[in-house]
Protein backbone atom coordinates (compact mmCIF):
# COMPACT_ATOMS: atom_id res chain seq x y z
CA UNK A 1 0.00 0.00 0.00
CA UNK A 2 1.44 3.24 -0.72
CA UNK A 3 1.97 5.72 1.84
CA UNK A 4 0.34 8.61 2.37
CA UNK A 5 1.85 11.52 0.33
CA UNK A 6 3.69 13.90 1.77
CA UNK A 7 6.95 16.42 2.62
CA UNK A 8 10.12 14.14 3.29
CA UNK A 9 13.31 15.03 5.17
CA UNK A 10 15.91 17.02 3.14
CA UNK A 11 19.45 17.23 4.79
CA UNK A 12 20.43 21.23 4.42
CA UNK A 13 23.42 21.57 6.14
CA UNK A 14 27.40 19.90 5.28
CA UNK A 15 27.14 17.93 8.40
CA UNK A 16 23.54 16.79 8.17
CA UNK A 17 24.52 15.56 4.86
CA UNK A 18 27.12 13.81 6.18
CA UNK A 19 24.93 11.89 8.80
CA UNK A 20 21.92 11.57 5.99
CA UNK A 21 24.73 9.24 4.32
CA UNK A 22 25.92 7.03 6.60
CA UNK A 23 22.83 7.62 9.28
CA UNK A 24 19.87 8.47 8.69
CA UNK A 25 18.39 8.78 11.62
CA UNK A 26 17.43 12.53 11.52
CA UNK A 27 15.20 12.16 8.48
CA UNK A 28 13.75 8.73 10.49
CA UNK A 29 12.48 11.16 13.49
CA UNK A 30 11.20 13.80 11.12
CA UNK A 31 8.96 11.38 9.16
CA UNK A 32 7.77 10.19 12.14
CA UNK A 33 6.88 13.30 13.88
CA UNK A 34 5.60 15.12 10.52
CA UNK A 35 3.73 11.75 9.02
CA UNK A 36 0.23 13.04 8.06
CA UNK A 37 -2.44 11.90 10.62
CA UNK A 38 -6.61 11.79 9.99
CA UNK A 39 -7.48 15.26 11.58
CA UNK A 40 -10.80 13.69 12.57
CA UNK A 41 -8.84 11.78 15.61
CA UNK A 42 -10.87 12.39 19.33
CA UNK A 43 -10.02 11.50 22.83
CA UNK A 44 -9.82 7.88 22.36
CA UNK A 45 -6.69 7.88 20.44
CA UNK A 46 -4.52 9.28 23.49
CA UNK A 47 -3.82 6.34 24.95
CA UNK A 48 -0.60 5.13 22.77
CA UNK A 49 1.18 7.89 24.62
CA UNK A 50 0.34 6.41 27.95
CA UNK A 51 1.01 3.59 26.62
CA UNK A 52 4.77 4.88 25.71
CA UNK A 53 5.47 6.16 29.03
CA UNK A 54 3.81 3.53 31.31
CA UNK A 55 6.57 1.06 29.40
CA UNK A 56 9.57 3.60 29.85
CA UNK A 57 8.27 4.32 32.94
CA UNK A 58 8.08 0.38 33.95
CA UNK A 59 11.90 -0.43 32.54
CA UNK A 60 13.04 2.81 34.48
CA UNK A 61 11.76 1.71 37.72
CA UNK A 62 12.60 -1.70 37.08
CA UNK A 63 16.18 -0.92 36.43
CA UNK A 64 16.50 0.61 39.92
CA UNK A 65 14.39 -1.67 42.26
CA UNK A 66 16.55 -4.89 40.73
CA UNK A 67 20.07 -2.83 42.23
CA UNK A 68 18.68 -3.51 45.58
CA UNK A 69 16.55 -6.97 44.80
CA UNK A 70 17.80 -10.35 45.80
CA UNK A 71 16.29 -12.75 43.95
CA UNK A 72 16.09 -16.04 46.37
CA UNK A 73 13.50 -17.18 48.31
CA UNK A 74 15.81 -16.78 51.66
CA UNK A 75 16.20 -13.31 51.38
CA UNK A 76 13.54 -11.71 48.14
CA UNK A 77 11.00 -10.84 50.70
CA UNK A 78 13.51 -8.76 53.26
CA UNK A 79 15.07 -7.47 49.80
CA UNK A 80 12.03 -5.24 49.56
CA UNK A 81 11.28 -4.18 52.45
CA UNK A 82 15.35 -3.42 52.33
CA UNK A 83 13.59 -1.28 49.38
CA UNK A 84 10.69 0.52 51.29
CA UNK A 85 12.29 1.24 54.16
CA UNK A 86 16.09 1.79 53.74
CA UNK A 87 16.87 3.11 49.81
CA UNK A 88 16.21 6.58 49.57
CA UNK A 89 13.14 6.97 47.98
CA UNK A 90 13.02 3.23 47.40
CA UNK A 91 9.17 2.81 48.83
CA UNK A 92 8.33 5.79 46.00
CA UNK A 93 9.81 3.95 42.96
CA UNK A 94 8.66 0.89 44.25
CA UNK A 95 4.89 2.16 44.55
CA UNK A 96 5.30 3.92 41.02
CA UNK A 97 6.51 0.71 39.80
CA UNK A 98 3.45 -1.50 40.93
CA UNK A 99 0.77 1.14 40.34
CA UNK A 100 2.28 1.75 36.76
CA UNK A 101 1.39 -1.99 35.94
CA UNK A 102 -1.98 -1.29 36.44
CA UNK A 103 -1.54 2.38 34.86
CA UNK A 104 -0.43 0.12 31.75
CA UNK A 105 -3.47 -2.15 31.68
CA UNK A 106 -5.85 0.36 32.23
CA UNK A 107 -4.50 2.25 29.15
CA UNK A 108 -3.94 -1.47 26.96
CA UNK A 109 -7.50 -2.60 27.77
CA UNK A 110 -9.04 0.75 26.64
CA UNK A 111 -6.55 0.63 23.89
CA UNK A 112 -8.27 -2.98 22.74
CA UNK A 113 -11.56 -1.70 23.58
CA UNK A 114 -10.95 1.32 21.28
CA UNK A 115 -9.47 -1.02 18.55
CA UNK A 116 -12.42 -3.38 18.43
CA UNK A 117 -15.73 -0.55 18.49
CA UNK A 118 -13.80 1.45 15.03
CA UNK A 119 -12.27 -1.51 13.73
CA UNK A 120 -8.58 -0.50 13.55
CA UNK A 121 -8.18 -4.52 12.98
CA UNK A 122 -9.79 -4.63 9.83
CA UNK A 123 -7.68 -4.10 6.64
CA UNK A 124 -4.55 -3.30 5.95
CA UNK A 125 -3.89 -3.41 9.24
CA UNK A 126 -4.05 -7.02 10.43
CA UNK A 127 -0.49 -7.18 11.31
CA UNK A 128 -0.51 -4.24 13.39
CA UNK A 129 -3.39 -5.47 15.19
CA UNK A 130 -1.81 -9.14 15.81
CA UNK A 131 1.32 -7.25 17.00
CA UNK A 132 -0.86 -5.63 19.54
CA UNK A 133 -1.97 -8.72 20.64
CA UNK A 134 1.67 -10.02 21.07
CA UNK A 135 2.29 -7.07 23.08
CA UNK A 136 -0.83 -7.53 25.14
CA UNK A 137 0.65 -11.51 25.84
CA UNK A 138 4.05 -10.18 26.99
CA UNK A 139 2.55 -8.02 29.37
CA UNK A 140 0.63 -10.89 31.16
CA UNK A 141 3.42 -12.47 31.27
CA UNK A 142 5.84 -10.01 32.52
CA UNK A 143 2.93 -8.79 35.17
CA UNK A 144 2.30 -12.36 36.18
CA UNK A 145 6.29 -12.93 36.69
CA UNK A 146 6.69 -9.60 38.11
CA UNK A 147 3.71 -10.49 40.56
CA UNK A 148 5.64 -13.40 42.10
CA UNK A 149 9.04 -11.10 42.64
CA UNK A 150 8.02 -10.14 46.40
CA UNK A 151 7.86 -13.26 47.76
CA UNK A 152 4.59 -12.52 49.44
CA UNK A 153 1.42 -14.89 50.29
CA UNK A 154 0.06 -13.85 46.93
CA UNK A 155 2.94 -14.26 45.46
CA UNK A 156 3.87 -17.82 45.85
CA UNK A 157 0.27 -19.42 46.08
CA UNK A 158 -0.58 -17.09 42.75
CA UNK A 159 2.81 -18.94 41.16
CA UNK A 160 1.65 -22.38 42.31
CA UNK A 161 -1.98 -21.77 40.61
CA UNK A 162 -0.70 -20.38 37.47
CA UNK A 163 1.86 -22.78 36.68
CA UNK A 164 -0.41 -25.91 37.44
CA UNK A 165 -1.98 -24.96 34.04
CA UNK A 166 0.06 -26.27 32.37
CA UNK A 167 0.29 -29.35 34.19
CA UNK A 168 -3.28 -29.84 32.96
CA UNK A 169 -2.17 -30.27 29.37
CA UNK A 170 -1.79 -33.84 28.27
CA UNK A 171 0.69 -35.73 27.88
CA UNK A 172 3.64 -32.80 27.80
CA UNK A 173 1.90 -30.94 30.75
CA UNK A 174 4.20 -32.07 33.80
CA UNK A 175 7.18 -31.75 31.67
CA UNK A 176 6.28 -28.32 30.60
CA UNK A 177 5.52 -27.66 34.37
CA UNK A 178 8.70 -28.73 35.64
CA UNK A 179 10.43 -27.08 32.98
CA UNK A 180 9.00 -23.74 34.21
CA UNK A 181 9.62 -24.08 38.09
CA UNK A 182 13.01 -25.63 37.63
CA UNK A 183 11.75 -28.69 39.66
CA UNK A 184 8.72 -30.11 40.84
CA UNK A 185 7.44 -27.19 43.19
CA UNK A 186 7.48 -23.16 43.07
CA UNK A 187 10.83 -23.06 44.76
CA UNK A 188 14.66 -20.88 44.18
CA UNK A 189 15.00 -22.14 40.84
CA UNK A 190 11.02 -21.02 39.99
CA UNK A 191 12.28 -17.64 41.48
CA UNK A 192 15.48 -17.25 39.58
CA UNK A 193 13.56 -17.67 36.18
CA UNK A 194 10.95 -15.46 37.02
CA UNK A 195 13.22 -12.83 37.78
CA UNK A 196 15.51 -13.37 34.79
CA UNK A 197 12.41 -13.55 32.20
CA UNK A 198 10.45 -10.59 34.43
CA UNK A 199 13.89 -8.33 33.29
CA UNK A 200 14.26 -9.77 29.66
CA UNK A 201 10.16 -9.14 28.63
CA UNK A 202 9.87 -5.60 29.46
CA UNK A 203 12.96 -5.29 26.33
CA UNK A 204 11.16 -7.93 24.38
CA UNK A 205 7.72 -5.14 24.71
CA UNK A 206 10.11 -2.78 23.73
CA UNK A 207 10.57 -4.20 20.00
CA UNK A 208 7.56 -5.34 19.96
CA UNK A 209 6.45 -1.96 20.06
CA UNK A 210 9.00 -0.35 17.36
CA UNK A 211 7.01 -3.06 15.23
CA UNK A 212 3.52 -1.52 16.03
CA UNK A 213 4.72 1.54 15.57
CA UNK A 214 5.99 1.23 11.87
CA UNK A 215 3.05 -0.96 10.99
CA UNK A 216 0.50 1.82 11.66
CA UNK A 217 3.00 4.23 10.18
CA UNK A 218 3.24 1.97 6.83
CA UNK A 219 -0.65 1.88 6.88
CA UNK A 220 -1.59 5.02 8.23
CA UNK A 221 -3.40 5.05 11.00
CA UNK A 222 -7.11 4.25 11.62
CA UNK A 223 -9.71 7.05 12.78
CA UNK A 224 -13.40 7.48 14.09
CA UNK A 225 -14.63 7.52 10.38
CA UNK A 226 -13.27 4.21 9.83
CA UNK A 227 -12.14 5.94 5.82
CA UNK A 228 -8.91 5.93 4.25
CA UNK A 229 -6.87 9.14 4.01
CA UNK A 230 -7.00 9.92 0.27
CA UNK A 231 -3.55 9.66 -1.71
CA UNK A 232 -4.48 10.95 -4.88
CA UNK A 233 -1.79 14.26 -4.15
CA UNK A 234 0.53 15.59 -1.31
CA UNK A 235 -2.65 18.72 -1.91
CA UNK A 236 -5.42 15.90 -2.07
CA UNK A 237 -4.26 14.21 1.15
CA UNK A 238 -3.33 17.38 2.85
CA UNK A 239 -7.18 18.38 3.32
CA UNK A 240 -7.79 14.70 5.38
CA UNK A 241 -4.62 14.94 7.51
CA UNK A 242 -2.74 17.12 9.69
CA UNK A 243 1.27 17.02 10.75
CA UNK A 244 1.29 14.61 13.65
CA UNK A 245 3.76 17.56 15.03
CA UNK A 246 2.76 19.53 16.77
CA UNK A 247 -1.11 18.96 16.26
CA UNK A 248 -1.33 15.62 18.09
CA UNK A 249 1.95 15.42 19.71
CA UNK A 250 0.37 18.92 21.89
CA UNK A 251 -2.79 17.48 22.11
CA UNK A 252 -1.15 13.99 23.58
CA UNK A 253 1.02 15.69 25.92
CA UNK A 254 -2.01 17.12 27.48
CA UNK A 255 -3.69 14.30 28.05
CA UNK A 256 -0.78 12.49 29.28
CA UNK A 257 -0.35 15.20 31.81
CA UNK A 258 -4.03 14.62 33.34
CA UNK A 259 -3.90 10.83 33.62
CA UNK A 260 -0.85 11.11 35.59
CA UNK A 261 -1.97 13.94 37.82
CA UNK A 262 -4.41 11.18 38.39
CA UNK A 263 -2.07 8.31 38.86
CA UNK A 264 0.29 10.68 41.09
CA UNK A 265 -2.31 11.09 43.46
CA UNK A 266 -3.17 7.32 43.37
CA UNK A 267 0.63 6.67 44.05
CA UNK A 268 0.92 8.97 46.52
CA UNK A 269 -2.35 8.82 48.68
CA UNK A 270 -3.68 4.67 48.42
CA UNK A 271 -0.92 3.17 46.68
CA UNK A 272 -1.75 0.06 48.34
CA UNK A 273 -5.27 0.07 47.11
CA UNK A 274 -4.91 -2.77 44.15
CA UNK A 275 -2.83 -4.88 46.06
CA UNK A 276 -3.75 -7.54 48.25
CA UNK A 277 -2.76 -7.58 51.86
CA UNK A 278 -1.92 -11.15 52.13
CA UNK A 279 1.14 -10.18 49.88
CA UNK A 280 2.54 -8.69 52.44
CA UNK A 281 3.06 -11.95 54.84
CA UNK A 282 6.24 -13.58 53.49
CA UNK A 283 5.57 -16.37 51.44
CA UNK A 284 4.45 -19.91 53.38
CA UNK A 285 4.24 -23.31 51.65
CA UNK A 286 2.40 -24.73 54.08
CA UNK A 287 -0.02 -21.91 54.94
CA UNK A 288 -2.76 -21.42 51.93
CA UNK A 289 -4.86 -18.23 51.83
CA UNK A 290 -8.51 -18.77 52.30
CA UNK A 291 -8.74 -16.90 48.79
CA UNK A 292 -5.99 -16.77 46.13
CA UNK A 293 -6.77 -13.67 43.81
CA UNK A 294 -4.35 -12.35 40.55
CA UNK A 295 -3.82 -8.68 40.36
CA UNK A 296 -6.98 -7.17 38.67
CA UNK A 297 -5.96 -6.88 35.04
CA UNK A 298 -6.09 -10.96 35.08
CA UNK A 299 -9.34 -11.37 36.71
CA UNK A 300 -11.51 -11.35 33.55
CA UNK A 301 -9.78 -14.45 32.00
CA UNK A 302 -9.46 -16.04 35.68
CA UNK A 303 -12.66 -16.11 36.14
CA UNK A 304 -13.33 -18.02 32.23
CA UNK A 305 -10.15 -20.06 33.62
CA UNK A 306 -12.64 -21.16 36.95
CA UNK A 307 -16.16 -20.65 34.83
CA UNK A 308 -15.90 -24.48 33.27
CA UNK A 309 -16.20 -26.69 36.02
CA UNK A 310 -16.76 -30.29 35.80
CA UNK A 311 -21.02 -30.07 35.72
CA UNK A 312 -21.03 -27.95 32.96
CA UNK A 313 -22.82 -29.79 30.42
CA UNK A 314 -19.89 -28.16 27.66
CA UNK A 315 -17.34 -29.96 29.43
CA UNK A 316 -18.85 -33.09 30.57
CA UNK A 317 -19.37 -33.37 26.28
CA UNK A 318 -15.56 -32.52 25.63
CA UNK A 319 -14.54 -34.91 27.88
CA UNK A 320 -17.33 -37.80 26.13
CA UNK A 321 -15.77 -36.98 23.01
CA UNK A 322 -12.15 -37.25 23.70
CA UNK A 323 -12.39 -40.07 26.36
CA UNK A 324 -11.31 -38.32 29.07
CA UNK A 325 -8.70 -36.48 27.80
CA UNK A 326 -10.30 -33.11 28.19
CA UNK A 327 -10.96 -32.36 31.97
CA UNK A 328 -12.45 -30.05 33.49
CA UNK A 329 -9.02 -28.40 34.41
CA UNK A 330 -7.96 -28.55 30.79
CA UNK A 331 -11.08 -27.39 29.35
CA UNK A 332 -10.39 -24.08 31.46
CA UNK A 333 -7.56 -23.55 30.71
CA UNK A 334 -8.40 -23.78 26.88
CA UNK A 335 -11.60 -21.55 27.52
CA UNK A 336 -8.93 -18.71 29.03
CA UNK A 337 -5.91 -18.84 26.45
CA UNK A 338 -8.82 -19.38 23.63
CA UNK A 339 -10.57 -15.66 24.90
CA UNK A 340 -7.70 -14.75 23.88
CA UNK A 341 -7.07 -16.22 20.29
CA UNK A 342 -10.70 -15.39 19.67
CA UNK A 343 -9.40 -11.68 20.07
CA UNK A 344 -6.56 -11.91 17.89
CA UNK A 345 -8.54 -13.13 14.99
CA UNK A 346 -11.12 -10.42 15.20
CA UNK A 347 -10.06 -9.15 11.66
CA UNK A 348 -10.97 -12.27 10.02
CA UNK A 349 -14.18 -13.10 12.04
CA UNK A 350 -15.66 -9.32 11.51
CA UNK A 351 -17.45 -9.72 8.10
CA UNK A 352 -18.75 -6.35 7.78
CA UNK A 353 -17.75 -4.03 5.42
CA UNK A 354 -18.17 -1.13 7.72
CA UNK A 355 -15.03 -0.35 9.76
CA UNK A 356 -16.30 1.79 12.66
CA UNK A 357 -18.79 1.12 15.07
CA UNK A 358 -19.66 4.33 14.51
CA UNK A 359 -21.80 3.45 11.50
CA UNK A 360 -23.11 0.12 12.86
CA UNK A 361 -26.07 0.32 14.71
CA UNK A 362 -27.06 -3.29 15.83
CA UNK A 363 -23.24 -3.51 16.46
CA UNK A 364 -22.97 -0.91 19.29
CA UNK A 365 -24.92 -2.90 21.14
CA UNK A 366 -23.26 -5.96 21.07
CA UNK A 367 -20.16 -4.19 21.85
CA UNK A 368 -21.07 -2.30 24.54
CA UNK A 369 -22.85 -5.54 26.27
CA UNK A 370 -19.17 -7.19 25.56
CA UNK A 371 -17.62 -4.23 27.65
CA UNK A 372 -20.06 -4.93 30.43
CA UNK A 373 -19.84 -8.44 30.02
CA UNK A 374 -15.51 -7.47 30.59
CA UNK A 375 -16.14 -5.93 33.69
CA UNK A 376 -18.62 -8.69 35.53
CA UNK A 377 -16.17 -11.03 34.61
CA UNK A 378 -13.31 -8.76 36.34
CA UNK A 379 -15.81 -8.91 38.97
CA UNK A 380 -16.78 -12.55 39.44
CA UNK A 381 -12.89 -13.16 39.38
CA UNK A 382 -12.60 -11.41 42.43
CA UNK A 383 -15.04 -13.42 44.25
CA UNK A 384 -14.70 -16.66 46.20
CA UNK A 385 -16.09 -19.44 43.85
CA UNK A 386 -19.86 -19.59 45.62
CA UNK A 387 -23.04 -18.33 45.36
CA UNK A 388 -23.73 -16.41 42.31
CA UNK A 389 -20.15 -15.77 41.14
CA UNK A 390 -19.67 -18.79 39.54
CA UNK A 391 -22.85 -18.47 37.20
CA UNK A 392 -22.17 -15.06 36.21
CA UNK A 393 -18.50 -16.44 35.21
CA UNK A 394 -20.17 -19.11 32.70
CA UNK A 395 -22.49 -17.07 31.28
CA UNK A 396 -20.21 -14.07 30.52
CA UNK A 397 -17.45 -16.02 29.23
CA UNK A 398 -20.12 -17.94 27.51
CA UNK A 399 -21.08 -14.40 25.90
CA UNK A 400 -17.09 -13.51 25.26
CA UNK A 401 -17.02 -16.59 22.51
CA UNK A 402 -20.43 -15.97 21.49
CA UNK A 403 -19.60 -12.37 20.34
CA UNK A 404 -16.33 -12.73 18.91
CA UNK A 405 -17.28 -16.23 17.10
CA UNK A 406 -20.96 -15.53 16.32
CA UNK A 407 -21.88 -11.98 16.39
CA UNK A 408 -19.03 -10.88 14.54
CA UNK A 409 -19.42 -13.12 11.70
CA UNK A 410 -22.90 -13.33 11.50
CA UNK A 411 -23.60 -8.79 12.06
CA UNK A 412 -21.93 -8.32 8.61
CA UNK A 413 -24.69 -10.23 6.93
CA UNK A 414 -27.81 -9.11 8.23
CA UNK A 415 -26.44 -5.81 9.55
CA UNK A 416 -28.05 -2.32 7.51
CA UNK A 417 -25.03 0.25 8.35
CA UNK A 418 -25.52 4.14 8.54
CA UNK A 419 -24.37 6.02 5.75
CA UNK A 420 -20.64 6.33 6.20
CA UNK A 421 -18.88 9.73 4.98
CA UNK A 422 -17.23 9.64 1.44
CA UNK A 423 -13.80 11.47 2.79
CA UNK A 424 -12.08 12.75 6.51
CA UNK A 425 -12.80 15.77 5.49
CA UNK A 426 -16.29 15.46 5.62
CA UNK A 427 -16.45 13.64 8.69
CA UNK A 428 -14.49 16.21 10.18
CA UNK A 429 -16.77 19.02 8.91
CA UNK A 430 -19.85 17.31 10.06
CA UNK A 431 -18.39 17.30 13.51
CA UNK A 432 -16.49 20.75 13.58
CA UNK A 433 -18.06 23.01 10.50
CA UNK A 434 -16.25 23.61 7.31
CA UNK A 435 -13.16 25.46 7.72
CA UNK A 436 -12.57 24.07 10.93
CA UNK A 437 -9.49 22.72 9.84
CA UNK A 438 -8.28 25.17 7.71
CA UNK A 439 -5.31 26.44 9.67
CA UNK A 440 -4.01 23.00 10.58
CA UNK A 441 -4.07 22.02 7.24
CA UNK A 442 -0.88 23.75 6.44
CA UNK A 443 2.17 21.30 7.88
CA UNK A 444 4.30 23.32 10.12
CA UNK A 445 7.44 24.09 8.53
Amino acid sequence: MAGIPHDHYEPKTRFEKWLHERLPIVALMYDTLMIPTPKNLNWMWIWGIVLTFCLALQIVTGIVLVMHYTPHVDMAFASVEHIMRDVNAGHMIRYVHANGASLFFLAVYIHIFRGLYYGSYKAPREVTWIIGMLIYLCMMATAFMGYVLPWGQMSFWGATVITGLFGAIPGIGEPIQTWLLGGPAVDNPTLNRFFSLHYLLPFVIAALVALHIWAFHTTGNNNPAGVEVRRDSKEVAERDTVPFWPYYVMKDLFALGVVLIVFWAIVGFMPNYLGHPDNYIEANPLQTPAHIVPEWYFLPFYAILRAFTADVWAVQFASFITGGIINAKFFGVLAMFGSIIVMLLAPWLDTSAVRSGRYRPMFKWWFWLLVIDFLVLMWCGSQPPEGIAPVLSLIGAAYWFVYFLIVLPVLGVIEKPLPVPATIEEDFNAHYGAGAGDAAATPAK
